[in-house]
């Protein structure tokens, strides 16, 4: 009976920054491909903006937002570049991979494999609603956050360590949201779904810093 009690006892206990970090490794490093509906909400410098769509991501390194709200915009990286396009856009933006500093990119770390505490530092934790709870940090390493743009980040994760929101508060007070739902884990996604073709008589500029 008292082992019983303890066995009860230990599954009911909360989860740790160090174990959730684990499960949400443990989920995402086993999965090659994904598809999930997001929505997108943004609030600062005296703007408003909520917007959604379909993420896509496959491994190695690459990622697709189609937006159906507002129609037709769309943010690809094909493993070398991101390319950012909106329904008429006089030109498509492209840069490396390499200098993007988009507040999409977090999402980045989940396209190869991932160790949480080597992303983020000062881990805590708390309870979010729906038995889920939220990992808080902060990005480290010049190669996660170069210009320290990023004050806060923090994973909305279910029990079992999948993720259904990301919020990012950025020094300058502006917060973006991302929520998550019908995730797909590992869908038939073609590699041609990841090259970007731009609209003919769209010319494509390298941008030295996205959109």
């Amino acid at each position: 009976m008292a082992i019983c009690s303890a066995l009860c006892l230990r599954a009911q206990s909360p989860p740790t920054p160090h174990s959730l970090a684990h499960r949400i490794d443990n989920h995402y490093n086993q999965l090659h491909s994904l598809r999930a509906a997001f929505t997108e909400s943004y609030n600062g410098l005296g703007v408003r903006r909520a917007e959604n769509g379909t993420l896509t991501l496959l491994k190695p390194g690459r990622m697709r937002w189609d937006y159906s709200s507002p129609a037709g915009k769309i943010f690809l990286l094909d493993g070398k570049f991101a390319w950012f396009y909106a329904r008429g856009d006089a030109q498509v933006q492209r840069i490396s991979s390499r200098d993007l500093d988009d507040l999409r990119s977090p999402l980045r770390f989940l396209l190869g494999h991932t160790e949480l505490e080597k992303e983020l530092a000062n881990l805590s934790i708390a309870p979010a609603p729906n038995g889920q709870f939220t990992l808080t940090g902060q990005p480290k390493g010049p190669g996660n956050d170069p210009d320290k743009r990023v004050l806060r980040l923090a994973l909305t994760v279910t029990a079992d360590g999948t993720i259904t929101a990301i919020e990012i508060e950025e020094t300058d007070g502006a917060l973006t949201r991302f929520t998550f739902s019908d995730e797909s884990d590992n869908p038939a996604v073609p590699p041609a779904q990841f090259h970007f073709t731009p609209p003919a008589g769209i010319p494509v500029v390298d941008a030295t810093a996205p959109v």
